[in-house]
């Protein structure tokens, strides 16, 4: 048996004790006392004993500003943790931009609309909302993150929206504080910047995501130079950005499948190193230069004095852009001319030297007057910068994207329409599902079979062409109908997966591609925009060409096959020579026409202008 004593005390407190009776005589009386006195007195009021306060309202702020100040310590003075608050930084403004994204693309596709209007119209809308919320994500982060942007904006098969809202990350880059750069100067060249230029101009004249430019006179060598001078924030953040970057396009990846843009990471993981190193940059000018050194070309590539790791120093090169109509005026440089050279010189690296300029932009071109002493057959040269990234292309790879591309200037057939498919599938892992999609991005027009339309899609009567022999100008509403049909949410996917399975290298041949269209309606030329890929189709042919000549030289090839490929050349290099001569001459008689316009309405200044272009 036990006794059970419990004590209910004024705060309402309980406590029970429980003794065996064969243990009640360890209870002492006293304490028995001290018990009944306790319950005698329970009703009378108690009060519990007060805390001094004190100034206890000061602890919460001096511990906030004390984890503040440790914080701030750690921030300043220990990398690991510094590196970890701008990872989380960095990580979460990307991360919340590309998921907010991608649930606006489920909605706007999920949603039903009243007409199709309305649903291109939402799409379109999506895709702005989408890319600028990535942009100033990008923006906000910089460094690395603005060459994330440049890639994107690059990717000609996104929809417009996209290319039109990362393509001001090409200007939009913060220049170091000349400060940073006189510390850099000292640290990687062992002297102050005084020592090594005269006159040395602080203020860029250029600013790129991973570089600066700065004009000075070198005192080695006597000469006006550019100097390229890396910001020197980036080696220390590289390995953090890198990783948040493939991180969060991991996560998109897991989360929304479909949007699968993980190879942007890996490519810039791979490549991003080689464009951060100067010396890696000097190897690839000397490439350049040798690759181009018995070739009659308008091609300049400046010299390089001198480079480390982080610095740059080239000759200077004064002239302009490459699309300035204006300045092309001023120094009587017939625009045509500059368009059809500049196909030339990428179609050179590609086809013939499989090696070739892997980040071409407008920024990166100029022009200027040829000298007395240059090799240019006109009377300019084109100076190609910025040497930082190439890729070679292998001579498997380089034959193979040649036949797909002359099969793309053959007249339809079956076998041209199976050798399509089948080129198509050995040089970007293209199956016959998304082929139009794939075309139409290499060719930057209507593929010839028609590119995708879903089945409540917009339809068009435009007469495709069946061939690009057989393509006029593009047309506003052909290029509205490729954009209305990109922007279709089955059509953006298919885009995604095309992107996805092509090689990089690839990949960077469609961009010298898009360059070449891009310049070549930016100068305004009066040729039909078919005659750069006439160019490319001679390239083609000479690749193709080459290649049968070597596996014959290897024993691959018996002499009959080799006659016959060498009759399919010059029958096919004859053709494609005749057409140029008759475009150039309806390219001549437009311009006849402008300079007569301009005459009659403003005299010879007015004729000059016209036929420049500028009006």
């Amino acid at each position: 048996m036990h006794i059970i004593l419990k004590f209910r005390g004024p705060s309402s407190w309980h406590s029970s004790r429980s003794f065996p009776r064969s243990q009640k005589s360890f209870v002492r009386r006293d304490n028995i006392d001290i018990w009944h006195k306790r319950l005698a007195s329970s009703d009378a009021p108690q009060t519990l004993p007060k805390r001094p306060r004190g100034k206890s309202w000061l602890r919460y702020p001096a511990t906030l500003l004390a984890l503040t100040g440790v914080g701030y310590y750690a921030y300043e003075n220990h990398q690991p943790f510094r590196h970890a608050v701008l990872a989380t930084l960095r990580c979460s403004q990307l991360a919340r931009a590309a998921i907010s994204g991608a649930i606006d693309y489920k909605r706007t596709f999920a949603r039903t609309y009243s007409s199709e209007e309305d649903r291109l119209e939402a799409v379109s809308q999506c895709h702005v909302r989408s890319a600028t919320k990535v942009l100033n994500a990008l923006l906000a982060n910089g460094g690395i993150y603005i060459k994330l942007g440049q890639h994107i904006a690059s990717l000609i098969v996104l929809p417009r929206e996209w290319t039109s809202t990362m393509a001001p990350l090409q200007d939009k880059c913060d220049a170091t504080p000349y400060e940073g750069i006189a510390a850099l100067f000292l640290s990687d060249m062992g002297q102050p910047i005084s020592e090594l230029f005269d006159d040395f101009d602080p203020v860029p004249i250029g600013v790129a995501s991973l570089a600066q430019v700065h004009v000075g006179y070198h005192k080695a060598s006597g000469k006006k130079v550019a100097v390229k001078v890396q910001h020197p924030h980036l080696v220390e953040f590289f390995n953090i950005d890198i990783n948040m970057v493939q991180s969060t396009l991991g996560w998109i990846k897991y989360w929304f499948p479909e949007f699968e843009f993980t190879w942007l990471g890996e490519e810039m993981r791979e490549n991003l190193p080689r464009e951060m190193d100067f010396v890696h940059e000097a190897r690839n000018t000397a490439h350049a230069v040798a690759d181009f050194e018995n070739i009659k070309t308008s091609l300049y590539i400046p010299e390089v004095i001198s480079a480390n790791k982080r610095v740059l120093i080239m000759e200077y090169i004064q002239g302009g852009r490459v699309d300035d109509l204006a300045y092309l005026s001023k120094h009587n440089i017939d625009r045509n001319k500059v368009a059809l050279e500049l196909t030339r010189i990428f179609n050179r690296m590609v086809f013939m030297n499989g090696w070739f300029h892997a980040d071409p932009h407008p920024g990166n071109l100029l022009i200027r007057p040829a000298s007395k002493s240059s090799k240019s057959p006109y009377n300019f040269e084109i100076a190609l910068l910025d040497h930082g990234l190439y890729f070679d292309l292998e001579r498997e790879l380089r034959v193979n994207y040649s036949k797909l591309w002359l099969s793309l200037i053959a007249r339809p057939s079956p076998i041209v329409d199976a050798d399509r498919r089948k080129y198509a599938e050995l040089v970007g892992n293209i199956t016959p599902d998304l082929y139009p999609v794939f075309e139409a991005a290499i060719t930057g027009r209507l593929a010839p079979d028609g590119i995708i339309e879903a089945d409540d899609g917009p339809t068009s009567d435009i007469r495709r062409a069946k061939g690009m022999l057989d393509m006029a100008s593009q047309t506003e509403e052909e290029m509205e109908l490729i954009r209305n049909t990109v922007a279709q949410g089955d059509i953006l996917v298919s885009v995604l997966d095309v992107l996805r399975r092509l090689p990089r290298r690839v990949l960077m041949v469609m961009k010298l591609n898009d360059l070449a269209r891009h310049l070549d309606h930016s100068l305004a030329t009066t040729h039909s925009s078919v005659r750069i890929f006439l160019i490319t189709s001679k390239y083609c042919m000479k690749a193709v060409w080459q290649d049968e000549k070597d596996r014959f030289r290897e024993g691959g090839l018996g002499s009959g096959s080799l006659l016959g490929s060498a009759w399919a050349f010059a029958t096919g290099y004859s053709k494609i020579t005749f057409i140029e001569l008759m475009m150039d001459w309806q390219a001549s008689l437009v311009k006849a026409s402008a300079w007569l316009r301009g005459f009659y309405s403003r005299g010879l200044t007015g004729a000059h202008d016209a036929a420049a272009g500028l009006y």
